[in-house]
């Protein structure tokens, strides 16, 4: 499977902007039909608490993103705002198929209550795992990386690849590099970290989007400018890999 993982510096609650960003990104780039594209967390509004200025409240984010995923004949999976009834956000991750449909929305399970996220969106209940390309994939959002058990709920279904889109500040940024190592090796799955660059009025943003294989090696990484990774994954290799070392067959099944 090929991976296209864009790192870009997110136009603060500028929808408009923010696609023609998108846009003028992918058309530089020589995209196989079939990849995995991933855009980052919030990628149209940037990490705001306003709710009503990130949320897809006409469908034209979702449209964007099936118009997109088609032009490339490629899965897509980005990070948008949708509003639950009471009001509150739901920070979210949806994927959609290279036909256009959507295949699976995940909602981020633990919100940055340090940032008041926790105070204007709301906490999903569950992992979710896709299929792709002959691969298991499993989409997460920035905070929840500092809980390996969110990972594990995905690896017990089959996931093989972890995929971590993020608004993580540079205050952090050593700590985004080794967690996501160490959710490569402990779970011996792929990991895609797809950070933003630039800044917002609250916090700045180092980037160092990166690829990881399951024992921890990096295959692709950016600094903190705008870029587009690009990797494939060998799910043979994967494969062998587990079962030469079986760890994941010694996960406690009773907790």
């Amino acid at each position: 499977m090929h991976i296209v993982a864009c790192q870009f510096d997110i136009a603060w609650e500028d929808k408009a902007r923010n696609r023609e960003l998108v846009l003028g990104t992918l058309a530089r780039q020589t995209i196989p039909a079939g990849s995995l594209i991933v855009l980052p967390e919030m990628f149209e509004s940037g990490f705001t608490m306003d709710v009503q200025a990130a949320c897809d409240t006409d469908g034209s984010s979702l449209l964007f993103l099936r118009e997109l995923a088609r032009s490339y004949q490629s899965t897509l999976l980005a990070g948008v705002v949708a509003k639950e009834a009471e009001g509150m956000g739901l920070n979210q991750a949806v994927v959609v198929g290279p036909e256009g449909q959507e295949v699976t929305r995940y909602t981020k399970m633990h919100p940055f209550s340090i940032a008041g996220e926790a105070e204007h969106y709301s906490a999903g209940d569950a992992v979710t795992v896709f299929d792709c390309q002959g691969f298991r994939v499993a989409p997460l959002i920035c905070y929840d990386l500092r809980f390996p058990e969110r990972f594990r709920e995905a690896v017990r279904p089959g996931a093989q690849v972890l995929v971590v889109i993020a608004n993580w500040p540079s205050a952090r940024a050593a700590h985004w590099s080794t967690l996501l190592a160490a959710r490569a090796i402990e779970n011996q799955a792929y990991v895609i970290g797809v950070n933003r660059v630039g800044s917002d009025p609250n916090h700045s943003y180092p980037g160092l989007s990166a690829v990881i294989d399951p024992h921890g090696h990096i295959i692709a990484e950016a600094d903190d400018y705008p870029a587009v990774l690009h990797a494939d994954l060998d799910l043979d290799a994967l494969q062998a890999y587990r079962r030469e070392f079986p760890v994941l067959g010694d996960m406690r099944k009773d907790r």
